[in-house]
């Protein structure tokens, strides 16, 4: 059995913090992440918006009505689905290491003497001002967290 580590996503930027997670689940660790809806996005408020949008109204050809490939709205969702991205994931590999990885909006209990991991080279004070919490952008697209 592999070791769980603990990650806040609190204030930590949401590229960064999936590079570094995908390297731990690839290395065989169990990756557990909460408070992913307090995760940042850096950048334009109106752009990255403008871009969710663009991205959730995407039709197929052969039938307009009917969407293609669903995209999450849940900040756990966008959270799981930015890792997955970064993962060989068509490979076993892949596969295997994105099913150990957990993600969670809010806090949860964790086990006696676990200290969460942060990282340093993702933390929100890297950023000037342009940046927005993926909470507020999943709220727009009609999450109810």
């Amino acid at each position: 059995m592999s070791e769980t580590i603990y990650i806040d996503a609190e204030n930590q930027i949401l590229g960064r913090l999936a590079s570094h997670v995908a390297k731990m689940l690839l290395n065989g660790y169990k990756v557990v992440i909460f408070n992913a809806e307090k995760t940042v996005l850096s950048g334009n408020k109106q752009r990255i918006i403008e871009k969710f949008k663009r991205r959730l109204s995407r039709r197929t050809i052969k039938n307009p009505e009917k969407l293609g490939h669903r995209n999450p709205r849940t900040p756990d969702g966008i959270l799981r689905r930015s890792i997955r991205g970064m993962l060989p994931y068509k490979k076993y590999r892949g596969r295997t290491a994105y099913k150990r990885l957990r993600v969670y909006c809010g806090q949860i209990e964790l086990p006696e003497k676990v200290k969460p991991v942060r990282f340093e080279d993702a933390d929100l004070s890297r950023l000037g001002n342009g940046y927005v919490y993926l909470e507020e952008i999943c709220k727009l697209f009609g999450w109810k967290g």
